[in-house]
């Protein structure tokens, strides 16, 4: 199941629905946007082998520029 939310995270940065720089929502919210629970939106988000968000502690999780942008 996490993968196909990590894949809706994907498709979303990749259309522009979640730009660069964008703050991705905390991981209960998520959670709740795909209808799974908060542990499967954290490895979702855990799929950093993309390459498509940082996490900063304290901060959160955000969309970082990839090759072309």
């Amino acid at each position: 199941m996490y993968v196909q939310v990590a894949d809706a995270i994907e498709r979303d940065i990749r259309s522009g629905r979640l730009p660069v720089g964008a703050r991705l929502p905390n991981e209960r919210d998520l959670g709740t946007q795909h209808g799974v629970a908060a542990g499967t939106a954290r490895r979702a988000v855990e799929e950093r082998d993309r390459g498509l968000v940082v996490t900063l502690p304290n901060k959160g999780t955000f969309v970082r520029p990839t090759d072309g942008s």
